[in-house]
């Protein structure tokens, strides 16, 4: 699967759910979630832990222009705990990221709200790419989306929590 994605700074979470309820999102979920990153050979793999349930994601971006495309595959883990004890001792732990997520949904785009553990407050957009997408168009749809939301380009993150996290 693809996606086109973004993360931004976004200091008021209230005014930015406000102005995405405005032109079409709907809040879908409160979500706490636990990102742990481990070492790879290419790409990344982490980790999610949500309230009831968890993925292994295994994934790698390209920067276009501001906006990252991802390609990703996502795989349930019905035992967390034992995945991220085995993937720990084998492959070692790169990062943790905390965070709770609220999501607005518009149609395939997700867009999250996030206050991240030592990061402060945040938000990540993703368009989930369907097969034979129309890529111009999802691309116009995320800009819209963050000009709605009052994010201009210098507000654009590259990269992965973890990795802000690490920076200077």
């Amino acid at each position: 699967m693809f996606n086109l994605e973004a993360k931004f700074r976004l200091p008021d979470h209230a005014a930015a759910q406000a102005a995405a309820i405005a032109i079409g999102y709907r809040p879908e979920a409160v979500l706490n979630q636990r990102d742990t990153f481990f070492v790879v050979a290419t790409g990344k793999l982490k980790l999610r832990e949500e309230d009831h349930r968890s993925y292994m994601i295994g994934y790698g971006r390209v920067e276009r222009d501001g906006l990252q495309l991802s390609e990703y595959q996502m795989v349930p883990v019905p035992d967390p705990a034992a995945m991220r004890t085995l993937l720990a001792g084998t492959l070692g732990v790169l990062a943790e990221v905390r965070k709770r997520r609220t999501l607005l949904l518009c149609r395939n785009v997700r867009l999250h709200l996030d206050e991240v553990d030592g990061l402060g407050l945040l938000g990540e957009i993703e368009a989930v790419m369907p097969d034979g997408g129309d890529w111009q168009a999802e691309r116009a749809f995320v800009e819209a989306t963050l000009a709605a939301l009052g994010v201009t380009k210098d507000q654009l993150i590259e990269g992965s929590y973890f990795e802000m996290a690490r920076r200077p």
